[in-house]
C-alpha cells in the first residue's frame, strides 16, 4: 500500500553545524554555544553570548538597530555596503605601484574625503588603515547619533524623531534625514532650528491651545469682578 508523501513545513531554526556549536575555548572564559543562521530568513542570536569570546555586532545586525537607533537592518546593510565599497577601492589602490599617478591621485582623494567627515584621523592618512574601519565608524557619523551626543536629545529615538519633525538644522539648513553625514566643520553647528520651538519659535500647537484656554479664562474672571 503506497503511503502519502508527508509535507514538512521548513522550520525557523535549525542545530547549529558543529563547528558553529563551540567558541574556540580560551583561559579564564567560559565558552557558550551560539547559533547565528544568516543562511535563513529570520537571524538568530542565542541570548547566552559572551562579549569577551565573541564580538557580537559582527554578527547580528540588530545590535546596532538598538545601539544607534537605526529604522531596520536595511540601514545597517546600507553602511556594511558603502564601507565594502570603500574597502575595495582601498585595496585594488594598494596593488599598484606607489609612485602610480592613479594610486597618487585617487588615493589622496579618498582620504582627504575620509578625513572630511571624520571617520579617519589626519594622522592615519594610509590606505592601510582604510582597511581596519569598521561600521561603527560610520554609523558614529549620523545625524542622528550627534544629536544624541549633543545633548540636544533625551534618548537615541528622540533624536531620530526630532531630525523627522524638521527640529534640528546645520548650519543654516534644516535637515530631516536622519542618516545625514556630518562633517566635521559643520558639526559645530548642529542646532535647533529657528522655527522650531524648541529653538525660540512659534509655539507648538498644544501649547498655543493652553495659552490660549488660559487667556479666556482669565478674560472670564475679570468680567465676573467687574459685575
Amino acid at each position: 500500500m503506497p503511503v502519502a508523501r508527508s509535507w514538512v513545513c521548513r522550520k525557523t531554526y535549525v542545530t547549529p553545524p558543529p563547528s558553529l556549536r563551540e567558541v574556540p575555548s580560551r583561559p579564564g572564559v567560559e565558552t557558550h554555544w551560539y547559533a547565528v543562521i544568516s543562511w535563513l530568513p529570520v537571524q538568530l542570536c542565542c541570548p547566552l553570548l559572551d562579549s569577551a569570546a565573541l564580538n557580537l555586532t559582527v554578527y547580528c545586525p540588530i545590535f546596532f538597530q538598538g545601539e544607534y537607533g537605526l529604522r531596520n537592518k536595511r540601514e545597517v546593510w546600507r553602511v556594511k555596503f558603502t564601507l565594502a565599497k570603500i574597502r575595495k577601492a582601498a585595496r585594488e589602490l594598494l596593488t599598484l605601484d606607489e609612485k602610480d599617478p592613479k594610486r597618487l591621485f585617487e588615493g589622496n582623494a579618498l582620504l582627504r574625503r575620509l578625513v572630511r567627515i571624520g571617520v579617519l584621523d589626519e594622522g592615519k592618512m594610509k590606505l592601510d588603515y582604510i582597511l581596519g574601519l569598521k561600521v561603527e565608524d560610520f554609523l558614529e557619523r549620523r545625524l542622528q547619533t550627534q544629536v544624541f551626543k549633543l545633548g540636544l536629545a533625551k534618548s537615541i529615538h528622540h533624536a531620530r524623531v526630532l531630525i523627522r519633525q524638521r527640529h534640528i538644522r546645520v548650519r543654516k539648513q534644516v535637515v530631516n534625514i536622519p542618516s545625514f553625514v556630518v562633517r566635521l566643520d559643520s558639526q559645530k553647528h548642529i542646532d535647533f532650528s529657528l522655527r522650531s520651538p524648541y529653538g525660540g519659535g512659534r509655539p507648538g500647537r498644544v501649547k498655543r491651545k493652553n495659552a490660549k484656554k488660559g487667556q479666556g479664562g482669565a478674560g472670564g474672571a475679570d468680567d465676573e469682578e467687574e459685575d
